[in-house]
């Protein structure tokens, strides 16, 4: 029976062994720890000469050779340099250099980190450390404390958007947000609810994950293969490739360390999608071309590739999305795509709060393809064609509008011209007459008589043409029908009634006549027929010209419609002759003497 050194895989510290039938089997460390010699003597470390992985039991000590090369596999400069330490999945015993990366456990062949179990060793040298915090890189998502053992008054320090969580026997129990805390009764109420916490300063047993709360950015994702969907527009079957990059970030960290992370150490983001590059090929004018896409692999791979592939093409069908238009839609079917993507993460504690679509490849070498586009270009252009039949309809009728709207703005423009061109005429010859008039006064003037007298002299000569001194009573007869027919113009100038009074006075002082427009003076004396009162000298009160309103009793209206009521100027009470004179206002007809009614 011979006696080793065997290395305790708690505390790493070395103990005793023997070999031998009667050599006992099991062994307690200075640290407590139970060691199994049958199954912790042996250990795994490549060979310094050739390089070979070799499984060898610690009780050969530095006798232990490679049976590859037969070199010793631990000299004295080797022996100080290894490590031991104990493989996380199967929990054998190994030894390596220090200054390996990773070793292979010959047992269950995981990969072990051999830096990260040097730092473990020297944590557990320099004793149980009084502050825990987390040592991870933005790209972990959960990072495992690599202690177990700790005491009461420690330190825990949680950064912004990150949480820890404190496990025992796999239960997760009390949580932390960010802050600094104090370990103690108060602080971990759940566990001494279920394990009674140790007094101030001794040790304790849990284990704490520390969860990253921050958004990871830029994770690629792609379909392995296209998808195959109808054309809403043609209902021809095509195939379509997508691919983009999405936002992960950890909504409730107990679900995540629960459902996914177990008993397990970190998980970092590419356990979660780890980048695959992979090619998607298409078809353009006979020339394939080929785009490299980033593939989700890891933990959601196929559930992410599954998603995608369903919901695209249930998305293109109820949008009915043009196949030849879908980049105008990437951002509502990005939208679609990450609702129909949350609610399986959602199931892990995880979201993603942006999903985009980047890239959508046609097949351009699928016939069904070419028709699809063939017959979008064939409707673009019918419908470009109508639109421009319909504008240039819009623009006829336009045409005609403005030239009928100018035709008569002419119209009205011209009937003004004319009414103002016929106003302008009249008053043209009311001013010629009026200046005419105006000359003729003043040449009387000058010559000392008035138009009045002038007048009565030309009848006079007149009357002594026709009937000479013994015809007074054809001379009076004369002035009569000439008053008659002065009456029957309706519109005689007054000055030329006047002129004629006194003739017609005269041929009654010869033959009797009484004279018929007379009027009586205020002054006493009647029948004047002079235009003044030979006793007094008045003036003959003038008629009152125009009409009278019967509506509103407005007197002297000249226009046709009263200014005060607006009502129209009643018509003449007129009559019909039998003689076949028509419209008399007068009592007897001025051709034939009949009275009205006879």
């Amino acid at each position: 029976m011979s006696k080793f050194i065997i290395a305790c895989p708690a505390c790493h510290n070395y103990a005793q062994a023997s070999t031998g039938f009667f050599a006992s089997k099991h062994i307690r460390c200075s640290c407590g720890n139970i060691i199994n010699v049958k199954t912790d003597r042996m250990a795994a470390m490549d060979c310094p000469s050739c390089g070979n992985h070799v499984v060898y039991d610690q009780a050969e000590g530095r006798n232990a050779k490679c049976p590859v090369c037969k070199a010793n596999l631990i000299s004295d400069e080797t022996y100080i340099n290894l490590v031991h330490f104990r493989c996380p999945t199967c929990g054998c015993r190994l030894q390596a250099d220090k200054a390996a990366d990773t070793i292979a456990c010959p047992m269950c062949d995981a990969e072990c980190d051999v830096q990260q179990e040097i730092k473990k060793a020297e944590m557990r040298d320099a004793g149980i450390p009084s502050v825990i915090s987390f040592e991870g890189d933005n790209s972990t998502f959960v990072w495992k404390h690599p202690l177990t053992d700790f005491v009461t008054g420690s330190q825990l320090i949680v950064h912004e958007s990150q949480e820890a969580v404190f496990f025992r026997n796999g239960e997760a129990l009390d949580s932390f947000g960010p802050g600094r805390y104090t370990l103690e009764t108060g602080i971990l109420p759940k566990m001494e609810q279920l394990y009674r916490l140790p007094v101030q300063g001794q040790p304790f047993h849990a284990e704490v994950y520390f969860v990253n709360l921050t958004t990871q950015m830029g994770i690629k994702w792609g379909t392995p293969s296209r998808v195959g969907l109808f054309d809403p527009a043609t209902g021809l079957h095509v195939e379509l490739g997508a691919s983009g990059s999405f936002n992960l970030r950890v909504t409730d960290a107990r679900k995540l360390l629960i459902r996914l992370v177990g008993t397990t150490g970190n998980l970092s983001r590419d356990d979660l999608f780890r980048s695959e590059s992979a090619s998607v090929s298409a078809q353009a004018g006979g020339v394939t071309v080929t785009a490299s896409a980033s593939l989700d692999s890891g933990y959601f791979r196929t559930m992410v590739a599954a998603k995608v592939k369903g919901s695209l093409a249930k998305i293109i069908k109820a949008n009915r999305f043009n196949v030849l238009e879908l980049d105008e839609h990437v951002e509502s079917i990005s939208l679609a795509l990450r609702e129909a993507i949350n609610p399986e993460l959602k199931e892990y504690g995880l979201e993603m709060p942006e999903f985009y679509v980047a890239n959508i490849v046609t097949p351009d070498d699928d016939p069904n393809f070419r028709r699809v586009k063939q017959q979008h270009a064939d409707m673009y252009l019918r419908t470009r064609e109508e639109e421009i039949r319909k504008a240039e309809a819009e623009a006829a009728f336009e045409r005609k509008a403005v030239e009928a709207q100018t035709a008569a703005r002419m119209k009205v423009i011209g009937a003004q011209g004319e009414a103002e061109a016929a106003r302008i005429s009249g008053q043209a010859q009311a001013d010629v007459y009026r200046m005419q008039a105006e000359a003729e006064a003043q040449e009387m003037r000058m010559k000392g008589y008035t138009y009045q007298q002038e007048t009565a002299r030309q009848v006079g000569l007149e009357a002594m043409k026709n009937g000479g001194a013994g015809g007074a009573t054809g001379l009076a007869g004369d002035m009569m029908q000439l008053g008659v027919g002065l009456g029957t113009m309706g519109s005689v100038i007054g000055m030329a009634k006047e002129a004629i009074t006194p003739v017609t006075q005269a041929a009654a002082g010869i033959g009797g006549a009484i004279p018929t427009d007379t009027w009586d003076c205020a002054c006493g004396a009647k029948g004047i027929a002079s235009r003044f009162c030979p006793d007094c000298g008045a003036k003959r009160p003038q008629h009152q010209l125009g009409w009278t309103c019967p509506g509103c009793g407005r007197a002297g209206i000249t226009s046709r419609f009263c200014p005060e009521c607006g009502m129209k100027k009643p018509e003449p009470d007129t009559w019909d002759c039998s003689c076949g004179r028509t419209g008399i206002t007068s009592k007897f007809c001025p051709d034939c003497g009949k009275k009205k009614g006879e």
